[in-house]
């Protein structure tokens, strides 16, 4: 238990500390290092106009990788993603029918917590798939 709360404690710093306002100093250091005519993708992106009108959006709401993946490779991650889900659902579920499995936790696994993040990984795949057929690729 020990362990488990040192990990949460950890954590719960790292995440403190990344929100934590930078000093004036390490800000004019740091924009002297980088160039000013430096462009970032993830920048550029967060400023281009993603409106569309329409039935579907363009394929470049789907970002630098899957905007250039086919639908039917997509589709199959998509089946994939489920399967995984459905699978680790199913075993996670056999095991909590074995006796004492509630008392002692024996039926949580890691790769069956793991597999159910599947199912949300489907439906995201799944509609970018359906994005990527109706733009044609």
């Amino acid at each position: 238990m020990a362990k488990l709360t040192f990990f949460i404690l950890s954590a719960i710093i790292a995440l403190s500390a990344a929100f934590a306002p930078m000093p004036r100093a390490a800000i004019a250091t740091t924009t002297t290092i980088m160039p000013s005519s430096a462009s970032f993708t993830p920048l550029n992106m967060a400023s281009e106009d993603m409106t569309w009108e329409g039935e579907y959006p363009p394929s470049k709401v789907l970002g630098p990788l899957m905007s250039k993946m086919p639908s039917g490779l997509l589709g199959m991650i998509s089946i994939l993603c489920a399967g995984a889900c459905v699978y680790s659902i199913a075993q996670s579920g056999a095991l909590q029918q074995e006796p004492g499995a509630f008392e002692n936790g024996s039926w949580v696994k890691w790769y069956y917590i793991l597999g159910s993040f599947g199912g949300p990984l489907a439906w995201g795949t799944h509609v970018a798939s359906w994005i990527q057929r109706k733009n044609g690729m």
